[in-house]
């Protein structure tokens, strides 16, 4: 079984900066990519950026030039630096793991329980 657990979320201004961090424990044979999704009160889901393990990242329209997703492999970490936050940036925030947890296992993604973050003056 794979866990992930969120942290760094909080409350902050318009226009400041979050760093969120997750780590994944447990059994994984091999990963191919971790990344962040948020949602919303009353919306759907929506990815906001991803790394696979080659270094290839992925970012939302609406956040690229603002936030930086970055992988410790070693450590099956995933960093969210998020900057000029905006009050409808306003959700939970998800991390996910794309990954094998045996040799012999399928492919799966795990998620973890979210961190919020609140963009409020």
């Amino acid at each position: 079984q794979v866990q992930l657990v969120e942290s760094g979320g909080g409350s902050v201004q318009p226009g400041g900066s979050l760093t969120l961090s997750c780590t994944a424990s447990g059994s994984i044979f091999s990963s191919r990519a971790m990344g962040w999704y948020r949602q919303a009160p009353e919306k759907e889901r929506e990815l906001v950026a991803s790394v696979t393990n080659t270094g290839d990242r992925n970012y939302a329209d609406s956040v690229k030039d603002r936030f930086t997703i970055s992988r410790d492999i070693t450590k099956n970490t995933v960093y969210l630096q998020m900057n000029s936050l905006k009050p409808e940036e306003t959700a939970v925030y998800y991390c996910n793991i794309d990954a094998r947890a045996y040799s012999y296992s399928p492919t799966r993604i795990y998620w973890g329980k979210g961190t919020l973050v609140t963009v409020s003056s």
